[in-house]
């Protein structure tokens, strides 16, 4: 594995200085692990989502978009087992009065070789005390009992107290496109298979261990559930694998920094799960998911329902539950990834640094950073600002030297700078300079458009 440069404290001064992510309600003091997008995060974020919206959706022959609404109807969680079983196993240390998770104490400790994943409440007790594992907080080895805490947020729709109703903030997405299963194969004349795609909010009432916006209590998930006959499900499993990895490497993610993971222990239901795991500043973590998980999701809502789930065959009018195939990822986790993926630190021939983020072109927030030479050319650098800004996010800077300014664009990762000079008013051309090159040519105003838009596509 290669030595990387960057930090989780590089990215996280960075993130806050450069305007991409904020700690959550700041000025007071911030709120467990909340964060807030700034002004050049949204759109590095917001790009993410786009390209994985044309790759998955835009450019994917019968995949169909939805945003389900985040409050469901509360047997929705009956169904999918939430209610019963969605919870963590924590305790507490009676001397600091923290709270961490079992498994994760476990984990830690073993360095990984040890998966507590089906460990029962009672066997993770027994490991920990046979171990003595003591408090990552402050040291002493003084616990609770292992006990399962609840993980959806609970609210109450109603408006005469005491007669109001238990409904959840949705701690997925999935059931979103499960339960329009029907209502887009009806509306869209789908033909199996075929698949529903959304982006969007979940929350989850967890421990987070201070990763930034790795593990958070609200995050954003890119995911689509694909429907399909039993007998084509495993390679369709096997060709979401390769087709989530290529996306990544599309990104300009290195190979080396990536790896699948399948699942050893697999849900009663599921016939297949992988991981896709990225090196990052906090190890190997996950990234993605891809999972097989044969008709159950469609059998519960069938049985919680009432509502028939079956898909009748147009052309032999068979009829059967699909299986269904999942991808999942992270919105915030993979914008973090792409935060450390880009993140390099450049000597200068002058012996001087320059910090830059590597970004592919298609998810700089900024496409195109207009930059008069001198302050009393902004007029015109305005008009080609202007011009551009009708196409491509644009930034436009005018404080400070040249070169300090082509700084600033290099760790936001901008990847064009446009710099207008005194030659730009005798004949209507520009200097644009390339981030990662950092070389320079000369070119007419009039074809800075197609330029930019030529090297920024994603393909």
């Amino acid at each position: 594995m290669k030595e990387t440069k960057v930090t989780m404290d590089k990215i996280v001064n960075l993130c806050k200085t450069r305007g991409l992510i904020f700690p959550g309600s700041d000025i007071y003091g911030g709120m467990g692990n909340t964060w807030d997008y700034g002004p050049v995060g949204v759109e590095l974020k917001n790009n993410i989502k786009r390209a994985w919206w044309k790759r998955f959706v835009q450019e994917s022959p019968n995949t169909y978009g939805v945003d389900a609404a985040i409050l469901m109807n509360p047997r929705v969680w009956d169904a999918s087992g939430h209610t019963q079983n969605f919870s963590d196993p924590k305790m507490d240390c009676k001397a600091c009065k923290q709270r961490f998770r079992a498994d994760n104490l476990i984990e830690d400790h073993s360095k990984g070789k040890v998966s507590a994943e089906a460990m029962t409440t009672e066997e993770m007790e027994t490991y920990i005390n046979e171990n003595k594992i003591k408090c990552p907080h402050c040291g002493n080895f003084n616990w609770t009992n292992v006990r399962q805490f609840k993980l959806m947020f609970e609210t109450s729709r109603g408006t005469v107290d005491g007669e109001k109703d238990v409904v959840y903030l949705r701690p997925e997405t999935a059931q979103g496109e499960y339960v329009n299963f029907l209502n887009v194969q009806r509306s869209m004349r789908a033909k199996v298979p075929f698949a529903i795609a959304q982006i969007g909010k979940a929350f989850r009432n967890e421990i987070t261990p201070g990763n930034f916006i790795f593990r958070t209590i609200e995050f954003e998930q890119m995911e689509l559930q694909n429907f399909c006959k039993e007998d084509t499900a495993l390679d369709l499993y096997e060709g979401f694998k390769e087709k989530a990895k290529k996306f990544l490497l599309d990104l300009n993610f290195n190979p080396e920094h990536l790896r699948f993971h399948d699942h050893e222990k697999l849900a009663h239901y599921a016939k297949a799960a992988c991981d896709i795991q990225f090196f990052s500043p906090l190890g190997w973590e996950e990234l993605n998911g891809i999972h097989h998980r044969s008709t159950w999701d469609l059998s519960r809502h069938q049985e919680y329902s009432g509502k028939s789930m079956l898909y009748t065959d147009p052309v032999t009018n068979e009829k059967y539950l699909p299986n269904v195939i999942e991808y999942s990822i992270g919105a915030d986790r993979l914008t973090l990834a792409v935060l450390t993926e880009a993140y390099d630190e450049e000597p200068l021939e002058n012996g001087e640094t320059r910090v830059v983020m590597h970004f592919h072109p298609a998810l700089a927030p900024f496409k195109v950073a207009v930059l008069p030479l001198q302050k009393n050319l902004s007029e015109k650098a305005r008009e080609v600002y202007a011009l551009l800004s009708k196409e491509f996010m644009c930034d436009y800077d005018e404080a400070g030297s040249i070169g300090k300014r082509y700084r600033r664009e290099d760790e936001i990762g901008t990847p064009f700078c446009v710099t207008i000079d005194f030659d730009t008013l005798e004949d209507n051309t520009v200097t644009i300079r390339d981030r990662d090159s950092m070389e320079q040519i000369r070119l007419p105003i009039d074809k800075l458009k197609d330029y930019v838009a030529e090297k920024i596509k994603f393909n």
